[in-house]
């Protein structure tokens, strides 16, 4: 089972991966991921007996100060209330289960509470803190005699300012932690004092603590930035009694089936039908589309839009924890579970990195030291050495890339499953898609007929058979029917062929409806079909009767969209059990590169993996619930918001908008996280490896190495909010 925690207290990224090891650890834990950019700990378990404390004490041992809580979240009741009274019931309910959820969870919030009370007294050390460095420092340089006066001073200050460090330096030796960040700028400061750099451990102390605000302030500023910008969630709506009068409820409360009331300029608030009244509505927060869309009584109606025009009535469909705007809160709240290569490499590569330049100083402190005597000097080196070896910016700076990305796409109307797929796409070769409601709009409209006897006959059986199915095709065909006031009664013993069509019983003869295939099966002779469109043959008792042509319109964007993959270098495939002339006449329109028409569900995961084998990794795109398999066995698997719920449930990425210009735009977000994320890391070992050169050479002090770690962290975080965050509010 899946188990997402919350947590406080862990303010050093790369203590928070060794966290995440240790409760790797435990036994009943199969999976860890814990993101310092979130606070969120998700985790998969074989059971929860005992797991908040066993993830307790997995942290302390690394680490003490940190406090997890489980994530809570309002569950609505399964049963529907229309009435004032029951309205009230229904938050008295909810009231007492919020109080039950507070009560069980007090010590934890007692923490938080806590935690922020010392925030002021912490802050007003620091500036005690920088106060005496300040003046000790005047008198340092001033020489004032006696010198005792200075150091005094100095030292109150480094005690003042690092006497957590110093305290966490401790309790981490005797857990065996020697390499985390106290424990190293503990070493470093105190041999400064030692080889009597009063002034320079005080400094580098004061410039430390100062990073780790700036840093924790930075980082705590980007998730909020980050979530504020995807949080549409309301917090009270307008529900309708069945008295006609409205009243204001927490969003929380309103449950499928109930009616609520949306004014002009307000944000729909949970999933719904329009059920009175007509609007235009702006889904550029949802979908990034800019043009509003006109809604008329029957339309569905997603959360988060805004409503332009007029007061409309709708029925909700979908509770809020299960509406699209919390769907997509969660979409990137939950994104820290599945962490990228690079993510998870940079984490080994810090248990390495760390030890690698510890050994680097104590050898930099001693052979020099003994071929030159000069003890002092390399003793210094060695110490700046130490300072350096927190890899805190590599270990930060590269997930928070990939969580402002997901959260830049989710502005974007794009859902991406976790930092996995923004990976993997920067690796795709080659991008397969389906033709109907992927490409095409998928509504499809009757162009033509071809009739052995009465067309109106001909749509009465067609229609019959067609009431009984979903797909498109059928949608229209009973559309026309209705629109030329085509009555017939539902066929019986209908049983349909996938990939095929269908038969049945309709007016005591038996009918064949499908494409040339069906009629193979049936043994039935066709002419041949028509270059235009796809063919629906009628077979009445066995003989060929008649044939309806539909006609599909390609969607606006569509051959700009296949045009631009193409000059990425991206080969384009289309598979679709559509009939191969109207598919070919498609894929030209397009400028598809490779088509296959006429196949069965079971026959698209064989030609993508063809495609695979020849092209290297494969997007495969669609929106179908016969697409779900090939969308999972894609190396990359998108589907369209508007699709079957299995087919968004298996893609590792969505488009709200159901607009195929909007894979452009994850492949754009893709790549400049890559970019981002790459940038960070040479950055950051350039830097310390730069100055631990010049350390080495003579030329750099302490002041350069404290900002080699904490300086460096600082600037790659801005770095990535102002090149991938902000970048894509900006555009």
């Amino acid at each position: 089972m899946k188990v997402v925690y919350t947590f406080e207290g862990i303010d050093c990224p790369n203590c928070a991966a060794k966290i995440e090891a240790a409760i790797q650890e435990l036994d009943m834990v199969e999976s860890a991921a814990l993101s310092y950019t979130q606070g969120t700990l998700h985790l998969d378990v074989t059971n929860t007996e005992g797991l908040l404390a066993r993830i307790q004490a997995a942290a302390d041992s690394v680490e003490e100060g940190a406090v997890f809580t489980l994530r809570q979240r309002h569950h609505a009741h399964s049963h529907v209330l229309h009435h004032d009274h029951e309205v009230a019931c229904r938050i008295c309910k909810q009231d007492e289960k919020h109080e039950q959820d507070a009560a069980s969870h007090t010590e934890a919030h007692a923490s938080h509470a806590h935690s922020h009370k010392e925030t002021d007294p912490a802050l007003i050390t620091l500036i005690v803190g920088g106060v005496l460095f300040a003046v000790g420092l005047v008198l340092h340089l001033l020489h004032v005699q006696p010198e005792v006066i200075s150091k005094v001073l100095l030292l109150a200050a480094y005690l003042a300012m690092g006497w957590e460090v110093l305290l966490s330096a401790f309790r981490g030796i005797l857990k065996g932690q020697i390499f985390d960040e106290n424990f190293l700028m503990t070493v470093a400061t105190i041999g400064a004092i030692c080889i009597g750099s009063w002034e320079e451990a005080a400094g580098v102390m004061l410039f430390f603590r100062l990073g780790e605000l700036f840093e924790h302030i930075a980082v705590e500023r980007s998730r909020r930035s980050v979530m504020d910008a995807i949080d549409m969630r309301p917090e009270t709506v307008q529900i309708c009694n069945a008295d006609g009068s409205t009243e204001t409820i927490p969003a929380e409360y309103v449950q499928p089936g109930d009616h609520i009331l949306v004014r002009a300029g307000d944000r729909i608030p949970v999933d719904g039908i329009l059920c009175k009244g007509e609007s235009t509505v702006d889904t550029a927060a949802m979908t990034g589309e800019p043009v509003p869309v006109t809604v008329r009584e029957g339309d569905a109606v997603m959360s988060g839009c805004i409503n332009l025009s007029g007061v409309i009535e709708l029925q909700v469909t979908a509770a809020l924890e299960d509406s699209m705007v919390q769907r997509i809160l969660d979409s990137v709240e939950n994104a820290a579970a599945g962490k990228p290569k690079i993510d998870r490499f940079i984490t080994r590569f810090a248990r390495v990195y760390t030890p690698i330049v510890v050994g680097i100083a104590v050898l930099t402190a001693i052979i020099p030291s003994l071929i030159s005597g000069n003890w002092g000097h390399w003793v210094y080196t060695a110490l700046n050495f130490l300072m350096i070896s927190c890899p805190c910016a590599l270990v930060l700076s590269v997930p928070l890339a990939f969580f402002s990305g997901i959260g830049a796409g989710s502005a974007k109307g794009i859902l991406f499953k976790d930092g996995l797929t923004l990976e993997a796409l920067e690796q795709v070769k080659a991008v397969v898609m389906d033709k109907t409601g992927t490409l095409t709009e998928g509504s499809f409209t009757v162009t033509a007929m071809k009739s052995e006897g009465s067309l109106e006959e001909l749509v009465r059986y067609a229609a019959a058979l067609e009431s009984f199915s979903n797909h498109p095709v059928a949608k229209s065909i009973l559309a026309y029917a209705a629109e030329h006031a085509v009555l017939f009664e539902p066929a019986s013993d209908v049983q349909e062929i996938a990939g095929k069509g269908m038969t049945g019983t309709a007016g005591g003869h038996r009918i064949a409806c499908g494409n040339e295939k069906l009629m193979t099966l049936e043994g039935v002779q066709v002419p041949p079909a028509p270059q235009a469109g796809t063919c629906v043959y009628v077979a009445v008792d066995g003989v060929y009767a008649g044939c309806l042509v539909l006609s599909d319109t390609v969607k606006p964007h569509a051959k700009e969209t296949v045009a631009s993959l193409r000059e990425r270098g991206l080969y384009t495939v289309m598979l679709t059990g559509d009939s191969k002339p109207h598919t070919v006449g498609v894929a030209e329109t397009l400028g598809v590169q490779e088509v296959h028409a006429d196949l069965l569900p079971d026959d698209k995961p064989r030609h993508m993996e063809q495609v695979r084998q020849e092209h290297g990794a494969v997007l495969f795109i669609g929106d179908g619930i016969n697409d779900a398999p090939v969308i999972s066995g894609a190396d990359v698997g998108a589907a369209m918001g508007t699709g079957a719920d299995a087919a968004m449930e298996a893609a590792d990425l969505v488009l709200l908008g159901s607009d195929p210009k909007s894979i452009l735009t994850a492949f754009d977000i893709a790549g400049r996280v890559g970019r981002t994320a790459k940038f960070c890391i040479g950055f950051a070992l350039a830097v310390k490896i730069a100055i631990m050169l010049l350390g080495f050479l003579g030329f750099a002090n302490m002041w350069l190495s404290v900002f080699a770690d904490t300086g460096v962290t600082i600037l790659c975080v801005l770095f990535v909010l102002w090149n991938v965050h902000f970048y894509y509010r900006r555009h």
